[in-house]
This record gives structure tokens, C-alpha cells and sequence, in this order.
């Protein structure tokens, strides 16, 4: 029997022949990131807990301060020193400052091939280079910290042909948002996403990512893309080559097959409080908001920062509403700086942060208040994940939050008049 794209990775990883669904295999992973929301644990537990503290590979290890930066509390700023100093010590590759850890180890490190432990949810992004990317906790970050290595149970998994085009004004988010509606919270639990297609040939490195990056919230393992031109373009303009480059066999296992007209799909929100609680965007129109967030390791990229631009350009954030930019990272943040962007979120009345994980994260900035409504361009709106438990977030694309920054209430960017 063939193999998927996911049982290839793997049984590369575990030095075996084949590697197929329901199997467990000892796998040595090629890199481990980890962001300060849980690596002042990891080092507690190094600390504490380990007879032979000690790291295998430390080349592998990425730690990435993206979640409250700035510190938002003395109590941050001990856990920042804690993880600040401990890389220090070990000679471990450290980011501070200078975005969110899924869209710093896209620019710097992610591979094709490669099995990638995060100690972060969203690190499925890095299917959208052919990597094997799935998140952990932190105990089992340790163990692979220390060893090298662990253990992974191939995941069954769902394939997605796209076909078509996206239509003008509708994004990757909006698709993603529509397979996560479609398929529930829990309708890709602990599966592999495989997109492949023509459609494939339309989406972007940027589209690429944010449809990855949210497979997590239909419950999958992973997603995972095949590299195809646009894959190694973004690649070799980042100065790597692979590790290795696989796409599924003719005759491998798929549990679900899926076909979706990219041409179908419409703008989306995501209803308070949950991912999968999508409507069309028209429904929600109307719905009074208090603040607008355009960032996130989902949509923080330059080509949503475009967007957004060039539909407030010229005008003004509606003044009861907060609007905050925050690009992903540093280079993005100074390519938009480059393109005026900067200045024309300025001009409208935006606050423009520091890249870092921000509203998304809802812990130091942005938070918002009881009863206070947010449309956002984040990974989540669970109940309490931007403020007070009794507030409310929308998810939705950067135009369609762009647009509502402007009117003050939920708008899609068709109803801007030009």
C-alpha cells in the first residue's frame, strides 16, 4: 500500500520503510520550538525533575518571546528573564521581539520534510512547506528536548481537492473557516489535513499558511501541503532547500476525500464562542463592535496588512472603536513600513503595536472588557480568550474586519463605497 504525505515524514523520522494510520513509531524530530507560554515550565521541570538534566541537540531547539511582549506584569517579566537566561546559558536560538513564533520559524526555519514539535497549537502552520508540524505540551517537549526523540501514532488522513479560484474579495481565511464549519470542532480529531489541487496553483505562500495554521481548530494533528513551485520559490528566497519533498501515493489510504470549488466560497465569521460557529459574513451584518484587531500568526502577513490598507485608505476608524494593527514579524513590519502601509493605518486612526502574538493571545494588549464586542482576525474566540468572560469575539478576514473598523459595526468590505 501507498503512503500519505503524513506517513511519509514520519517513517523518514522513525528510519523506517513504510509508517501507516494506527501505527506508533519512535520518531527523532528535527526541531522543537517553544514560545513563552509554557517554556518557564519546561525549565522548572529541566530543573527539577531530571536526574541527568541535559539537552540532545541543542541546534534544534527555537525559543520565541511573542506572547506578552511587552511584559504586561512583573510576573511576565520573571518568566521572560527565566527563559532569557536559561537560552542564554545552553546556546539556544532565541527571539525576542521580533514576532509570533509561528511566522518566525516560516521565515527562518521550517523545512519540507521535516517533523517539527511546538509547544504551541497553531504549529500545524508549517504543513504549508511539507512539514510535519503538531503541537505539544510541555512535559512531552521536554522529553524530546532531552532525548531526541518520541513517539507519534500516524494519523489517518483527510484529503482536500481544491479546485478553482477564490472569488475577488474572499480570502484563505474564508475558506478555512468554511472546512472548519463544515467538518465541526471535532470532525478532524487527531487527523491529518492534506489540501493538494489545482486550486493550490491560486494560493499564495501567505493563504497557504493561514489555512494551515488553523487546522488545529477542526481538531487536526496536522496539515500538511505538497511543495510545489510556490513552495520552493518562498524557500529559496528564505536561503534553505528541504529536507525532503513528498507527496502522497496514487494508491495511499485516505479516510475522507473532500472536493471544494474554491470559486463557491463567500466571506465568513466565526460566532462567539467557538471556531466552528461560521455563518456567512452578511448574517452578522450590523453587529455593534467595540474594538477591531488585524495581526495574529493567522493573518499578520503583508498581504493582509495590503488589504486592510487599501480599504481604509483615505478614511477613518469609526471613533467608538479601538482598531489595532500588529504585523507578524519584524521584516514584515518593515516591509509595510516600506510601503507607506504603516503610515496610512496611522493616517485612519489605527494603533499600530509591536509584532507579537497580541490580541489574539488577549493578555496584554487589547484586552478587552465585559460586554465589549472584538472582530479579529485571530485563531480564536472561546469564551474569555480576548478579555472578560462576558465578552464576545467575531472571527472574520482582514478585509471584513477592516471594513467594520471603519462603520463600527460588523461590514463586509463589498459595502465600503469606494
Amino acid at each position: 500500500m501507498g503512503m500519505t504525505i503524513a506517513e511519509k515524514i514520519i517513517a523518514l523520522a522513525a528510519g523506517v520503510g513504510e509508517a501507516h494510520a494506527g501505527e506508533i513509531h519512535t520518531v527523532e524530530v528535527d526541531r522543537l520550538m517553544s514560545n513563552d507560554g509554557t517554556t518557564h515550565l519546561t525549565i522548572d521541570m529541566y530543573n527539577t525533575q531530571l536526574k541527568d538534566p541535559h539537552i540532545a541537540d541543542v541546534s534544534k531547539l527555537v525559543w520565541i518571546v511573542d506572547h506578552n511582549v511587552p511584559c504586561d506584569s512583573p510576573k511576565t517579566a520573571a518568566s521572560h528573564r527565566k527563559m532569557r537566561d536559561f537560552a542564554r546559558e545552553h546556546g539556544i536560538t532565541y527571539y525576542e521581539g521580533e514576532g509570533v513564533c509561528h511566522q518566525i520559524m516560516m521565515e527562518n526555519h521550517v523545512r519540507p520534510g521535516e517533523l517539527i514539535f511546538g509547544a504551541d497549537s497553531h504549529t500545524c502552520a508549517y504543513g504549508a512547506l511539507g512539514a510535519f508540524g503538531t503541537g505539544v505540551g510541555c512535559t512531552d517537549y521536554l522529553y524530546a528536548m532531552v532525548t531526541g526523540t518520541s513517539w507519534v501514532m500516524v494519523p489517518e488522513t483527510l484529503r482536500f481537492y481544491l479546485k478553482g479560484k477564490l472569488p475577488d474579495g474572499v480570502y484563505a481565511r474564508d475558506l478555512i473557516l468554511t472546512i472548519i464549519g463544515r467538518k465541526g470542532a471535532n470532525g478532524a480529531n487527531y487527523k491529518a489535513m492534506e489540501f493538494v489541487g489545482e486550486g493550490m496553483k491560486t494560493l499564495t505562500m501567505s493563504d497557504r499558511i493561514a489555512i494551515c495554521n488553523l487546522c488545529v481548530e477542526a481538531g487536526a494533528k496536522t496539515a500538511l501541503m505538497e511543495v510545489d513551485d510556490i513552495a520552493m520559490e518562498y524557500l529559496t528566497a528564505h536561503g534553505r532547500e528541504p529536507k525532503a519533498v513528498f507527496k502522497s501515493d496514487p494508491d495511499a489510504h485516505f479516510e475522507e476525500e473532500y472536493e471544494i470549488d474554491l470559486s463557491e466560497i463567500t466571506p465568513i465569521v466565526a460566532k462567539p464562542h467557538f471556531v466552528d460557529n461560521v455563518v456567512s459574513a452578511k448574517e452578522c451584518v450590523g453587529t455593534k463592535i467595540d474594538e477591531a484587531f488585524l495581526g495574529s500568526c493567522n493573518n499578520g502577513r503583508i498581504e493582509d496588512l495590503r488589504v486592510g490598507a487599501d480599504i481604509i485608505r483615505g478614511r477613518k476608524v469609526h471613533p467608538l472603536v479601538r482598531f489595532l494593527v500588529v504585523p507578524a514579524s519584524r521584516s514584515i513590519y518593515e516591509e509595510a513600513l516600506k510601503e507607506g502601509i504603516i503610515q496610512t493605518f496611522i493616517d485612519a486612526g489605527a494603533i499600530v503595536m509591536n509584532p507579537n502574538c497580541s490580541v489574539c493571545w488577549g493578555s496584554c494588549q487589547g484586552v478587552i472588557g465585559e460586554g465589549e464586542t472584538l472582530i479579529s482576525t485571530g485563531t480564536r474566540n472561546f469564551k474569555g480568550r480576548a478579555g472578560h468572560a462576558d465578552s464576545y469575539v467575531y472571527l472574520a478576514s482582514a478585509a471584513t474586519v477592516t471594513a467594520s473598523a471603519i462603520t463600527g459595526e460588523i461590514t463586509t468590505a463589498d459595502m465600503i463605497q469606494p
